[in-house]
Protein backbone atom coordinates (compact mmCIF):
# COMPACT_ATOMS: atom_id res chain seq x y z
CA UNK A 1 0.00 0.00 0.00
CA UNK A 2 0.98 3.39 -0.85
CA UNK A 3 1.19 5.95 2.36
CA UNK A 4 -1.92 7.81 0.96
CA UNK A 5 -3.67 4.11 0.87
CA UNK A 6 -2.85 3.39 4.34
CA UNK A 7 -3.81 7.27 5.62
CA UNK A 8 -7.08 6.34 3.66
CA UNK A 9 -7.33 3.08 5.97
CA UNK A 10 -7.16 4.42 8.57
CA UNK A 11 -9.12 7.26 8.46
CA UNK A 12 -11.95 4.73 7.16
CA UNK A 13 -11.60 2.93 10.23
CA UNK A 14 -11.40 6.20 12.65
CA UNK A 15 -14.40 6.89 10.53
CA UNK A 16 -16.08 3.85 11.33
CA UNK A 17 -15.57 3.58 15.25
CA UNK A 18 -17.10 7.30 15.29
CA UNK A 19 -20.11 6.01 13.46
CA UNK A 20 -20.58 3.52 15.43
CA UNK A 21 -20.37 5.77 19.12
CA UNK A 22 -22.54 8.14 17.44
CA UNK A 23 -19.44 10.70 17.10
CA UNK A 24 -18.43 13.27 14.13
CA UNK A 25 -14.71 11.62 12.43
CA UNK A 26 -13.93 15.34 12.29
CA UNK A 27 -13.46 14.86 16.22
CA UNK A 28 -10.83 12.54 16.15
CA UNK A 29 -7.18 14.07 15.12
CA UNK A 30 -4.79 11.55 13.67
CA UNK A 31 -1.36 11.85 14.64
CA UNK A 32 1.15 9.97 12.44
CA UNK A 33 3.99 8.79 15.21
CA UNK A 34 7.35 9.48 13.16
CA UNK A 35 9.97 8.80 15.52
CA UNK A 36 12.12 6.29 14.06
CA UNK A 37 11.05 7.24 10.47
CA UNK A 38 13.24 9.06 7.81
CA UNK A 39 12.20 12.28 6.15
CA UNK A 40 11.47 10.42 2.90
CA UNK A 41 8.76 8.35 4.62
CA UNK A 42 7.71 11.10 6.64
CA UNK A 43 7.46 13.39 3.05
CA UNK A 44 5.29 10.78 1.43
CA UNK A 45 2.63 11.55 4.81
CA UNK A 46 2.98 15.09 4.38
CA UNK A 47 2.13 14.52 0.40
CA UNK A 48 -1.03 12.26 1.03
CA UNK A 49 -2.77 15.48 3.55
CA UNK A 50 -1.22 14.56 6.73
CA UNK A 51 -0.54 17.02 8.97
CA UNK A 52 -0.50 16.31 12.30
CA UNK A 53 2.85 14.12 13.18
CA UNK A 54 4.37 13.21 16.69
CA UNK A 55 7.75 12.63 17.80
CA UNK A 56 8.88 10.95 21.14
CA UNK A 57 12.44 12.15 21.39
CA UNK A 58 13.44 16.00 20.95
CA UNK A 59 16.80 15.70 19.34
CA UNK A 60 15.47 13.12 16.46
CA UNK A 61 12.85 15.75 15.72
CA UNK A 62 15.61 18.51 16.02
CA UNK A 63 17.28 16.40 13.09
CA UNK A 64 14.92 15.73 10.97
CA UNK A 65 11.62 18.46 10.79
CA UNK A 66 13.16 21.33 10.83
CA UNK A 67 13.53 20.93 7.08
CA UNK A 68 10.28 19.53 6.36
CA UNK A 69 8.58 22.56 8.67
CA UNK A 70 10.48 24.76 6.30
CA UNK A 71 8.70 23.36 3.39
CA UNK A 72 5.18 22.51 5.22
CA UNK A 73 4.43 25.41 7.76
CA UNK A 74 1.24 24.15 8.01
CA UNK A 75 2.25 21.07 9.87
CA UNK A 76 1.28 20.63 13.38
CA UNK A 77 4.37 19.06 15.35
CA UNK A 78 3.36 16.77 18.84
CA UNK A 79 5.72 15.73 21.28
CA UNK A 80 4.39 12.35 22.86
CA UNK A 81 7.33 11.03 24.53
CA UNK A 82 8.73 11.93 28.30
CA UNK A 83 10.19 15.26 28.34
CA UNK A 84 13.27 16.50 30.66
CA UNK A 85 12.55 19.63 32.21
CA UNK A 86 16.22 20.36 30.60
CA UNK A 87 14.27 19.99 27.42
CA UNK A 88 12.25 22.64 27.77
CA UNK A 89 13.73 25.57 26.03
CA UNK A 90 14.12 23.13 22.69
CA UNK A 91 10.54 21.83 23.12
CA UNK A 92 8.62 24.44 23.17
CA UNK A 93 10.61 26.08 19.87
CA UNK A 94 9.95 22.91 18.14
CA UNK A 95 6.24 21.75 19.02
CA UNK A 96 3.02 22.84 18.82
CA UNK A 97 1.21 20.47 21.77
CA UNK A 98 2.94 18.30 24.19
CA UNK A 99 1.15 15.63 25.37
CA UNK A 100 3.29 14.25 28.20
CA UNK A 101 3.40 16.88 30.71
CA UNK A 102 3.07 15.11 33.72
CA UNK A 103 4.71 16.90 36.58
CA UNK A 104 4.79 20.56 38.21
CA UNK A 105 8.85 20.88 37.89
CA UNK A 106 8.24 20.40 33.96
CA UNK A 107 5.03 22.51 33.77
CA UNK A 108 7.00 25.28 35.79
CA UNK A 109 9.95 25.09 33.03
CA UNK A 110 7.67 24.76 29.85
CA UNK A 111 6.16 27.86 31.41
CA UNK A 112 8.95 29.53 32.07
CA UNK A 113 10.55 29.26 28.47
CA UNK A 114 7.26 29.90 27.01
CA UNK A 115 7.41 33.31 28.25
CA UNK A 116 11.27 33.72 27.10
CA UNK A 117 10.18 32.63 23.66
CA UNK A 118 6.66 34.24 23.47
CA UNK A 119 5.21 31.13 22.41
CA UNK A 120 2.94 28.78 24.06
CA UNK A 121 2.43 25.08 23.00
CA UNK A 122 -0.87 22.86 24.61
CA UNK A 123 -0.37 20.45 26.48
CA UNK A 124 -2.24 17.65 27.58
CA UNK A 125 -1.59 16.23 31.39
CA UNK A 126 -0.56 12.71 31.01
CA UNK A 127 -2.22 10.15 33.09
CA UNK A 128 -0.13 6.85 34.75
CA UNK A 129 -3.58 5.04 33.93
CA UNK A 130 -2.35 1.57 35.00
CA UNK A 131 -0.25 2.45 37.85
CA UNK A 132 3.19 1.06 36.45
CA UNK A 133 6.28 2.24 37.90
CA UNK A 134 8.26 2.02 34.41
CA UNK A 135 5.70 4.94 33.23
CA UNK A 136 5.49 8.07 32.31
CA UNK A 137 2.37 10.42 33.90
CA UNK A 138 1.31 11.43 36.98
CA UNK A 139 -0.59 9.53 39.79
CA UNK A 140 -4.50 9.72 39.21
CA UNK A 141 -4.89 11.23 42.87
CA UNK A 142 -3.08 14.20 41.19
CA UNK A 143 -4.66 14.76 38.10
CA UNK A 144 -6.87 17.38 39.61
CA UNK A 145 -4.11 19.59 41.05
CA UNK A 146 -2.01 19.12 37.83
CA UNK A 147 -4.78 20.14 35.45
CA UNK A 148 -5.53 22.64 38.11
CA UNK A 149 -2.07 24.33 37.61
CA UNK A 150 -2.16 24.20 34.25
CA UNK A 151 -4.81 26.62 34.04
CA UNK A 152 -3.52 28.64 35.75
CA UNK A 153 -0.38 28.87 33.36
CA UNK A 154 0.72 30.38 30.34
CA UNK A 155 0.05 26.87 28.38
CA UNK A 156 -3.42 25.92 26.61
CA UNK A 157 -4.70 23.07 28.89
CA UNK A 158 -6.32 20.51 25.81
CA UNK A 159 -7.34 17.37 27.76
CA UNK A 160 -5.70 14.07 29.52
CA UNK A 161 -3.27 11.66 28.01
CA UNK A 162 -2.59 8.27 28.64
CA UNK A 163 -1.45 5.15 27.56
CA UNK A 164 -2.90 1.75 29.07
CA UNK A 165 -0.89 -1.19 29.87
CA UNK A 166 0.39 -3.63 27.60
CA UNK A 167 -1.68 -7.23 27.06
CA UNK A 168 -4.05 -6.43 28.66
CA UNK A 169 -7.89 -5.14 27.26
CA UNK A 170 -7.66 -1.29 26.84
CA UNK A 171 -10.72 -0.48 27.23
CA UNK A 172 -11.68 0.00 30.91
CA UNK A 173 -8.91 2.46 31.09
CA UNK A 174 -9.68 4.51 28.01
CA UNK A 175 -13.16 4.84 30.20
CA UNK A 176 -11.44 5.80 33.19
CA UNK A 177 -9.53 8.53 31.30
CA UNK A 178 -12.62 9.54 29.83
CA UNK A 179 -14.23 9.57 33.42
CA UNK A 180 -11.65 12.07 34.70
CA UNK A 181 -11.58 14.08 31.90
CA UNK A 182 -15.47 15.29 32.98
CA UNK A 183 -14.45 15.55 36.68
CA UNK A 184 -12.16 17.97 35.55
CA UNK A 185 -13.68 19.46 33.46
CA UNK A 186 -11.83 18.82 29.95
CA UNK A 187 -12.51 17.72 26.64
CA UNK A 188 -9.49 16.24 25.24
CA UNK A 189 -8.57 12.75 25.23
CA UNK A 190 -5.20 11.84 23.71
CA UNK A 191 -5.52 7.86 23.82
CA UNK A 192 -4.89 4.90 21.51
CA UNK A 193 -2.31 3.96 19.10
CA UNK A 194 -2.26 1.01 16.24
CA UNK A 195 -3.50 -1.94 18.09
CA UNK A 196 -6.49 -0.19 19.96
CA UNK A 197 -7.56 3.23 17.95
CA UNK A 198 -11.20 1.99 17.38
CA UNK A 199 -11.76 0.83 21.20
CA UNK A 200 -10.58 4.29 22.05
CA UNK A 201 -12.51 6.65 19.32
CA UNK A 202 -15.65 4.64 20.81
CA UNK A 203 -14.71 5.32 23.95
CA UNK A 204 -14.26 9.37 23.04
CA UNK A 205 -10.68 10.28 22.53
CA UNK A 206 -10.16 13.14 20.80
CA UNK A 207 -6.77 12.32 19.55
CA UNK A 208 -5.00 9.14 18.96
CA UNK A 209 -1.34 8.68 18.08
CA UNK A 210 -0.91 6.16 15.68
CA UNK A 211 2.92 4.94 14.00
CA UNK A 212 3.02 1.30 12.56
CA UNK A 213 -0.35 1.22 10.70
CA UNK A 214 0.83 3.94 9.12
CA UNK A 215 4.12 3.69 7.97
CA UNK A 216 4.76 0.85 5.87
CA UNK A 217 7.79 -1.48 7.45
Amino acid sequence: MTAAERLQEISGQIAAAAKIAHREAAGVQLIAVSKTRPAEEIEELVAAGQRDFGESRVQEALAKWPEILARNPDIRLHCIGQLQSNKAAEAVKLFDVIHSVDRLSLLSALAKEAEKAGRSPSVYVQVNIGEEEQKGGCAIAEVASLVTAVRSSPLPLLGLMAIPPLGVEPSPYFALLAKLARENGVEGLSMGMSGDFRAAVMLGATAVRIGTALFED
